[in-house]
């Protein structure tokens, strides 16, 4: 068994220019990668609606506000907290028993959490225990995430067409903004129809009682397609050839710790402005735009909910939009550089908050310019991940070592981010949120320099 190095190799190794992969057309495969990752967005981001437009009111005892948005985003954190756990249990049965079958785990995992979310008690009904399910719930969503991107990534990536890996694994990362899409646009039917109004509506109105569980609810079925769109799947040949030739290993949590520390920190970092962007610019920037945080300088922005959840679809639409040009770019121009100027200009945009977004001037079109820009750059981002990190990484450990980098970023990306910036607009002004994701990126910006180019990795590397 030998070892080969990325740079030494410039092929795609065992990509095909056919459009049926043992058997399996690559169309089902597209659709199975990106199908599912919607769905686990879907339940992962419904939670973060309503992290911000229910939790506070129903699962924390009265009192203030704030105190009350900064728990509930304490319960969104765990979910990222719980992400490396679930990339080092699902990736030990990746790399050891194959991706299909981790796949439907993960799917499972995620789905059945969610489901429980909708039917939790609330803190008028059980007291303390309401929170404390509802993190549990949300520990286990973590869990079922963490394990499900990677296999997504390499489902994509290890059947790729030569010369259009890049390509092939944004599909799976699509699956971020149409769940994200699907998600805030059943809360905006929902509130719309039962008239629900954030600021006025009293605590027994009906969507506070049943509406906002009906997206959690709904998790059920999608589920169910996702996994019968999953189970006609093949396992990947990049897998069938390592199972044939004996490179297994028995515990591939230590042998990437062992052989390809290097890059776990790299991929950690290169994702880190990612995480930060994101979350930044869909949770946090909620609360800020619709007057639940208050800027240092004493003044709010004032958007109605609903009107802020309707600029937020139309942004969400730039960053899907996006998301393939940054597939073809990075298999034209490769990852690193690619990945270089987005980044250089994320660190420009989070310069311009104090401008753009303070809340003096921070009018509804305003404000669709300020999320449109930064979600167009987070597809820009975000795009070409999923063949990057798989590429950093051998494939006896590939599940493990991607989904191990992936979701360590995201506790230090988007776990604290929607607490980060809270504090930090509350206490010295908007300007200093755009400070702090100029730092992330920065970090990301000088990991991008270190890494090496992984547009021609071989994938049979071992």
């Amino acid at each position: 068994m030998t070892s080969t190095s990325a740079d030494q190799v410039p092929t795609d190794g065992p990509t095909t220019d056919a459009d049926v992969v043992d058997g399996v057309p690559r169309s089902r495969i597209v659709v199975a990668s990106m199908v599912g990752t919607s769905i686990e967005f879907f339940d992962f981001y419904i939670y973060a609606t309503a992290a911000v437009l229910v939790f506070p009111r129903l699962f924390f005892p009265a009192g203030n506000d704030t105190t009350a948005l900064l728990a509930s985003f304490a319960t969104f954190g765990l979910a990222f907290v719980a992400r490396p756990v679930g990339s080092i249990l699902f990736g030990h049965f990746g790399d050891r028993i194959g991706r299909k079958a981790t796949l439907v785990g993960s799917l499972l995992t995620m789905g059945i959490a969610t489901f429980l979310i909708g039917l939790l008690p609330t803190y008028d009904s059980v007291g303390i225990i309401a929170p404390m399910l509802l993190a549990l719930m949300r520990f286990a969503q973590g869990v079922g995430l963490g394990g499900e991107w990677s296999g997504a990534a390499l489902l994509a990536t290890e059947t790729a067409k030569k010369g259009k890996r890049a390509w092939a694994a944004m599909w799976p990362q699509l699956g971020a903004p149409i769940g994200f899409l699907m998600a805030n646009g059943i809360f905006l039917v929902l509130m719309t129809l039962m008239d629900y109004d954030a600021k006025t509506s009293a605590s027994d109105h009906a969507f506070l009682t049943w509406g906002w569980r009906v997206p959690f609810l709904l998790s059920a079925v999608m589920v169910i397609i996702g996994l019968y769109v999953r189970l006609k799947l093949e396992e990947t040949p990049v897998f069938k050839r390592a199972v044939a030739q004996g490179q297994r290993v028995k515990t591939p949590v230590a042998q990437v710790f062992r052989t390809s520390w290097r890059p776990l920190v790299l991929g950690t970092f290169v994702m880190l402005a990612t995480y930060t962007l994101f979350y930044v610019m869909t949770t946090w920037v909620v609360s800020y735009g619709t007057g639940k945080v208050v800027d240092a300088s004493g003044v709010a922005v004032s958007i109605a909910y609903t009107d802020f959840l309707g600029l937020q679809l139309i942004s969400v639409l730039f960053f899907a939009a996006f998301v393939p040009v940054s597939g073809w770019l990075a298999d034209r121009f490769g990852r690193r550089i690619t990945l270089i100027v987005v980044t250089s200009a994320i660190i420009v945009f989070g310069l311009s908050f104090g401008w753009v977004a303070a809340p003096e001037t921070a009018t509804a079109g305003r404000m669709l310019v300020f999320m449109c820009v930064g979600l167009a750059l987070m597809g820009l981002t975000f795009g070409p991940m999923s063949a990057v990190l798989p590429e950093l990484f051998p494939t006896n450990v590939r599940y493990t070592g991607s989904g191990i980098s992936y979701n360590t970023a995201s506790i230090l990306g988007a776990a604290v981010a929607p607490f980060i910036a809270t504090w930090l607009v509350n206490s010295y002004g908007v300007a200093w949120v755009g400070v702090y994701l100029a730092v992330a990126a920065a970090l990301t910006l000088f990991a991008l320099v270190v890494m090496r180019e992984t547009r021609d990795a071989d994938l049979d590397r071992v």
